[in-house]
């Protein structure tokens, strides 16, 4: 199995990025969390609104804009993920600090791109 990925701002929306980068990370063999506005589910997997601490969480890969982020500060930060990805229009100076003081490297990337290029 590959890297256990949450994915923030999931929707069941075909048109979003966040409903694609789901689709592709398991076509890529790995596994995923989802939390979104909206409950509900997505390649039989839950989207929850919930903050699960979920385990072996190796990259968060945000779709939620900067002033949407701060709610799930300190919640990302207890989950201690290797990395987290800031997808275009996402991009947040202010997290990226907070993340890099506790030792989580941050990528400001397309996971999409990621991805296709392998190089996720």
């Amino acid at each position: 199995m590959g890297k256990k990925t949450l994915i923030i701002g999931a929707s069941v929306n075909p048109e979003r990025y966040s409903y694609k980068a789901a689709e592709k990370l398991l076509s890529h063999d790995h596994d995923i969390y989802m939390i979104g506005n909206r409950p509900g589910f997505l390649f039989d997997h839950e989207i929850t609104k919930e903050q699960i601490a979920y385990p072996d969480v190796d990259t968060v890969t945000m779709y939620v804009s900067a002033k949407n982020q701060t709610g799930y500060y300190d919640y990302i930060k207890s989950l201690k993920p290797r990395r987290v990805i800031f997808n275009p229009g996402t991009e947040n100076e202010e997290f990226y600090k907070e993340l890099e003081a506790q030792g989580i490297e941050t990528e400001e990337a397309c996971t999409l791109v990621l991805l296709a290029t392998n190089a996720y």
